[in-house]
């Protein structure tokens, strides 16, 4: 049985009697409180172990609520309720130190599961989850140098409504700079129109940017509205910009210079009013100089550039940033982390994280997974992470992912030119899905153009 004392506060009086009938039978005191602003006073002069709070309520919402119990008494534990959770209000709650998130509608065994959890985590002292210093800032984590730097130049620039030049490698965060950008600027109430130019097939990409009119070519029997066209007012993010073709480079020059453009078929220009942010993973410096991005495009894009740091060379960030994405992610693999094994942290400060933050993220919840338990073990993380090289040698893993790669990319180099660049012949002898050769034609930067 548990003993202590808990506090549920919600404004719907059933929702209190419900969570006090599901709490019975723990052994552990359950008050309840309907109002937000006298919730907090008892938090503030009553000795509390656990408080379960809904995040909507009129006055102080739960969020509110979490950072006034935490300053009372830092190790209470909280779990908040909400029928319409977002990622932002997820990220926020595990911010402010919150033990985790229950969904509405709650069945009896999960919320005597959570507040079990709770309870135990909260006796056991449990790990921060969050570093005090940690920077968040629009969905972004670090609080390293570099990543400060980039914070600032977002905060300059979001409301100077010039087009901007994002720069990253793969899994850095370029569209949540994008997005942050469009969310402090003047368009924020606009639409924000994420295009991934290496993801479209190159015979579609041109309809899907600018649209076409109907009879424009076989098979456009209606009339349609490209994606610039949706966001007018608002913000174009041009993702992997540099994978676009030539041809459609020189159109997007006067998207990009005169805010105008022609659908296909069509013989009228349509004008757009959008801020345009692009991004790209590729040295954009030498596809210039190599001929393979125009330089006019890229100097009325590149009017300020921002250019996000890997991973790799930010090592103060590494292991805060795991504990963070693993107190966030918990809850929802029903796990409770209470320690980290030393080993743990030493193997990601010496890991390289070639797939940066979206790598991160991945090992977490594949770590959060397959382990079992209150702690994180050095057995729990992937293999090749655990291998690091020793005197220049290399592990199996990192062995294995670097030769998959070489054959990955001779295959369907060769297929490619087998087939004189037609992805729709080549993707079928190799037994895949189309959609997926292009995808891996983006992955080792090949184009379908014949050799």
């Amino acid at each position: 049985m548990i003993t202590g004392r808990i506090l549920v506060v919600d404004d719907v009086p059933e929702m209190l009697d419900v969570c006090r009938d599901m709490l019975s039978n723990l052994g552990a005191e359950v008050v309840t409180e309907c109002d937000a602003d006298q919730a907090v006073r008892r938090l503030e002069s009553e000795p509390f172990d656990l408080a379960i709070v809904d995040i909507r309520m009129p006055g102080q919402d739960g969020l509110s609520v979490l950072r006034r119990a935490r300053a009372a008494n830092p190790s209470i534990a909280v779990l908040l309720m909400s029928a319409f959770p977002t990622e932002e209000s997820v990220e926020q709650s595990v911010k402010l130190g919150a033990s985790g998130y229950i969904t509405k509608p709650i069945t009896p065994d999960q919320l005597r599961t959570a507040a079990t959890r709770a309870l135990l985590t909260q006796r056991l002292g449990g790990i921060s989850p969050a570093p005090e210093n940690t920077t968040f800032f629009e969905g972004m984590f670090g609080r390293c140098e570099a990543m400060r730097r980039v914070y600032a130049l977002i905060e300059r620039m979001a409301r100077a409504d010039v087009d901007i030049l994002v720069m990253g490698e793969s899994g850095t965060g370029k569209e949540l700079v994008a997005r942050a950008l469009h969310a402090r600027g003047p368009r924020a109430q606009g639409h924000f129109v994420p295009i991934d130019c290496g993801a479209i097939p190159e015979n579609l990409l041109e309809s899907e940017l600018f649209g076409h009119e109907k009879g424009a070519y076989t098979g456009a029997v209606n009339a349609q509205r490209g994606l610039i066209e949706f966001a007018h007012q608002g913000t174009i993010f041009l993702d992997e910009v540099a994978e676009l073709p030539l041809s459609l480079q020189a159109k997007l020059l006067r998207v990009v210079q005169e805010r105008q453009y022609k659908r296909v078929g069509g013989a009228e220009y349509v004008g757009v009013d959008a801020r345009i942010i692009a991004a790209t993973n590729r040295d954009i410096d030498r596809e210039v100089r190599e001929g393979r991005f125009r330089e006019d495009l890229f100097y009325r894009l590149n009017v300020v550039r921002i250019e996000i740091p890997p991973l790799r060379e930010r090592r103060e960030d590494v292991v805060s940033m795991f504990e963070y994405f693993v107190q966030r992610e918990a809850p929802r693999f029903e796990r409770v982390i209470t320690e980290i094994e030393p080993a743990v942290r030493l193997a990601l400060e010496r890991y390289s994280w070639p797939g940066n933050v979206r790598e991160m993220l991945n090992v977490v919840r594949r770590t959060l997974a397959l382990g079992g338990g209150e702690h994180v073990l050095l057995r729990d993380l992937p293999g090749d992470l655990v291998e690091q090289p020793r005197d220049g040698a290399r592990g199996f893993f990192a062995q294995r992912e670097t030769l998959l790669r070489s054959f990955e990319q001779r295959y369907l180099s060769e297929l490619l030119a087998r087939h004189n660049g037609d992805v729709a012949a080549a993707a079928v002898e190799a037994g895949i899905p189309r959609g997926t050769f292009y995808r891996l034609m983006k992955k080792y930067g090949l184009r379908s153009q014949p050799h």
